[in-house]
C-alpha cells in the first residue's frame, strides 16, 4: 500500500513539474485545475526538484565567455569546457562554491546507473558534495581514489563525509580507501598494494567510468587540503621546489609540462598514476587564480576530458596560453 502511494506522489509531482516548466503555467492555475491548494502544488515542486525529477540548468553563453572556451579548447583539444560566470569582485570563496554548484549539476547529466565514479577528496571536491542535486540510481559504485592518513589523523572523516553525500546523494555504494596519502617508504606501499583487499580497491579504480578531481597548489587562495592539513611535511616542501612541481591530482604531482615519472614522492603517494587521467573520461573542477599555473601544466599533460572553471582563473588561463 505504501508502495503505491509513493509511486503516486511521484507520478502528481511530475505532472505538476510539467505543467510548471514545460506549459508554462502558474501556481494558481495548476491548483484550480488539479483542484488542491497553492501550496500543495507547491510542496509537490519542491519535491520534485529535491528527489531529482527535476534539472533547472542557466545557460550563460556570453560572446566572451564562447571566445574563452573556444580558446582553451583550440589549445588543447579537451572534449568540453565548462565557463562559469562569477562576479569578480565577490572573492576566491563565492567564486569556487558557484563553480561546485554547477559542478554538482552539470554531474547528474553526466552520472548513471551501474557506473563506477572515482572521487579524489578535497576542498573542491568537499564544496561540490554540498550542492549534489538527489538523482536516483541503480548499482553506482563510488570509489576513493587516494588515501586520507597522515601522521595526526587518520584523514578518514574528512575524505569519507565528502564520499558519502555522494553515496547518500545518488543511493551508490561507497569504496573507501583506508591508506596513508603518503607512505613514509615506497617499500610499504608496494607490499601494501600486493594484498588482496587493497588490490580490490584499486581494480575498481581502474574500472571507473568517471573521475571526478580538481588540482592542488601549494599557494591557492583557499588552500588546498593536502597543503593545510599537515601531509606533507618541510622536507617534502622541499623535494617539490626541487622538482618544479606545480600542482597535484589525487595528491600525485607533476611539473610544468604535465608529466609526473620520476618524481620521488610520487613512488609514496597513495593516489594513481596520472595516465589513468588521460584515459578516462575525467572532469576537473577548477577555482582560483592561484590553480592557474598547475591548471594550464595539467592541460598540457592532457590530464582531463573535461573542464568546469570560474570565469576569472579562465581569463588568467587564456592569457598565459596566447
Amino acid at each position: 500500500m505504501k508502495y503505491h502511494q509513493n509511486q503516486e506522489k511521484i507520478q502528481n509531482a511530475i505532472k505538476v513539474a510539467r505543467m510548471y516548466y514545460y506549459q508554462n503555467m502558474k501556481t494558481d492555475a495548476i491548483a484550480m485545475e488539479l483542484k488542491v491548494s497553492r501550496s500543495t502544488v507547491s510542496r509537490m515542486l519542491s519535491f520534485a526538484k529535491d528527489e531529482g525529477y527535476v534539472e533547472i540548468k542557466v545557460a550563460t553563453p556570453t560572446q566572451e565567455i564562447t571566445e574563452i572556451e573556444k580558446s582553451i579548447g583550440g589549445s588543447f583539444g579537451i572534449e568540453r569546457i565548462h565557463v562559469v560566470p562569477v562576479p569578480d569582485i565577490a572573492g576566491e570563496a563565492v567564486w569556487l562554491d558557484l563553480v561546485a554548484q554547477y559542478a554538482a549539476n552539470h554531474l547528474n547529466s553526466v552520472i548513471g546507473s551501474g557506473m563506477i565514479l572515482g572521487i579524489a577528496w578535497g576542498t573542491t571536491l568537499s564544496a561540490i558534495s554540498r550542492h549534489l542535486l538527489k538523482k536516483s540510481t541503480h548499482n553506482l559504485q563510488i570509489v576513493q581514489l587516494n588515501g586520507a592518513g597522515n601522521i595526526k589523523s587518520t584523514g578518514i572523516n574528512y575524505a569519507s563525509e565528502i564520499l558519502m553525500r555522494f553515496a547518500a546523494n545518488y543511493q551508490a555504494r561507497v569504496h573507501l580507501f583506508p591508506v596513508p596519502t603518503f607512505f613514509d617508504y615506497a617499500e610499504t606501499k608496494q607490499a601494501l598494494w600486493r594484498e588482496r583487499s587493497i588490490k580490490r580497491i584499486l581494480n575498481l579504480q581502474e574500472k571507473a567510468d568517471v573521475l571526478l578531481y580538481s588540482i592542488g597548489a601549494v599557494s591557492a587562495g583557499i588552500p588546498s587540503h593536502v597543503y593545510s592539513a599537515g601531509y606533507l611535511e618541510q622536507k617534502d616542501y622541499q623535494e617539490l621546489k626541487r622538482e618544479n612541481i606545480v600542482g597535484d591530482i589525487a595528491t600525485v604531482f607533476f611539473r610544468e609540462n604535465g608529466s609526473s615519472h620520476n618524481i620521488p614522492i610520487n613512488e609514496r603517494a597513495s593516489g594513481p598514476n596520472l595516465d589513468m587521467f588521460r584515459l578516462k573520461h575525467g572532469i576537473c573542477v577548477v577555482s582560483g587564480l592561484a590553480k592557474v599555473n598547475g591548471l594550464l601544466s595539467a592541460l598540457r599533460g592532457r590530464l582531463m576530458s573535461e573542464l568546469i572553471v570560474d570565469e576569472p582563473t579562465a581569463r588568467a588561463l587564456v592569457s598565459k596560453i596566447r
